[in-house]
């Protein structure tokens, strides 16, 4: 029985009760390429993209972990994430602890929205930290440094995407690998066509998939809304990056590293803007704690992070070899 409360005692240091959120990732290699002719994309190093923004499942899941008595002491959850039809995140106060948050039907594989630049931080510092207990004010970034001037930690795992690497991830494709002549597309498609504005199925999934296909424009009527966030990634291979992302033209715009004055950066399309707002040539940015059913986040990581399921796997692995060896000594 010792080896068994031994394992009893590893399972309670892995703060990983909860079901894992699993991030999928691409890498952007070409490491060292050239600035387009706006100044950006040039990066000198080899790093991961998140392939699709963050969804409502993956927010939601993050909530209830770190926020398990729905205080919400850092505002981390937006009521209009409930209230708002585009919204995907409910919240009862009367559910048990840890179950306060649920995501509302069909709004699973949606963007999560109504997410602040310190929100998606905060997200960044959880899954840093390894997810479960990981704290949400430390790790990539300090949460004691204002939203205006942060930066990530020279050892953050994850961090929200600079402005080059967002950039990048949307719209290179060298030249000797089928880009544009100047290894640059004007829209994140990998094209410099504007795109087809997205249909909707009455669940929110892209009805019109195939290439130059994007979230804009209010086209992707569903729910009883003119225009709305739709299931990432559905527009379809067609219509990724050079490198493998989904959505960073159109669905929701997405906060990035970029300063200016206190604003911090946004890129890429919304459901509800206009075609221009798509291009690499745009530049927005915004107060670090807009809130809006049409900006969202991704993340980027120098490596793809594990997850901390595996963590949980090699723990039944360790397991199993201490009873096997326990067997073995009884059996002698």
């Amino acid at each position: 029985m010792k080896t068994f409360h031994v394992f009893l005692l590893l399972l309670s240091s892995v703060s990983i009760a909860r079901a894992a959120v699993t991030l999928e990732w691409v890498s952007v290699g070409d490491a060292g390429n050239a600035n387009d002719t706006t100044g950006f994309g040039g990066v000198a190093y080899g790093y991961q993209i998140m392939k699709y923004e963050v969804t409502n499942a993956q927010y939601a899941e993050f909530l209830n972990t770190v926020d398990a008595a729905g205080t919400n002491p850092n505002g981390i959850w937006n009521s209009n994430m409930g209230s708002n039809a585009r919204g995907g995140i409910s919240f009862t106060a009367g559910n048990a602890g840890g179950s306060k948050y649920a995501v509302k039907t069909d709004m699973g594989d949606k963007p999560v929205n109504y997410v602040s630049f310190s929100d998606s931080m905060r997200f960044a510092n959880w899954i840093h930290n390894g997810q479960g207990a990981g704290s949400t004010e430390s790790g990539a970034y300090d949460m004691t440094v204002s939203a205006s001037t942060v930066i990530h930690s020279g050892l953050a795992n994850v961090w929200l995407p600079t402005a080059n690497e967002w950039y990048k991830a949307a719209y290179y494709q060298p030249v000797g690998a089928g880009g544009d002549t100047d290894s640059y597309w004007r829209y994140a498609t990998a094209s410099n066509t504007v795109p087809t504005v997205a249909t909707s199925t009455i669940t929110g999934t892209i009805l019109n998939p195939g290439a130059n296909v994007a979230n804009y424009g209010s086209g992707a009527d569903w729910n009883g809304q003119d225009g709305n966030v739709t299931t990432v990634g559905s527009a379809g291979l067609l219509s990724a990056s050079y490198y493998g992302t989904f959505d960073q033209s159109g669905n929701v715009q997405e906060w990035t590293e970029a300063i200016s004055g206190g604003n911090r950066g946004l890129r890429g399309g919304s459901w509800n803007l206009g075609e221009s707002i798509m291009r690499s040539t745009n530049i927005s940015s915004l107060a670090p704690n807009n809130e809006s059913s049409a900006i969202g986040f991704r993340l980027a990581s120098a490596f793809a992070v594990p997850e901390p399921s595996r963590v949980m796997l090699t723990l039944a692995g360790v397991f199993g070899l201490l009873m096997r060896r326990r067997r073995l000594l009884f059996a002698r």
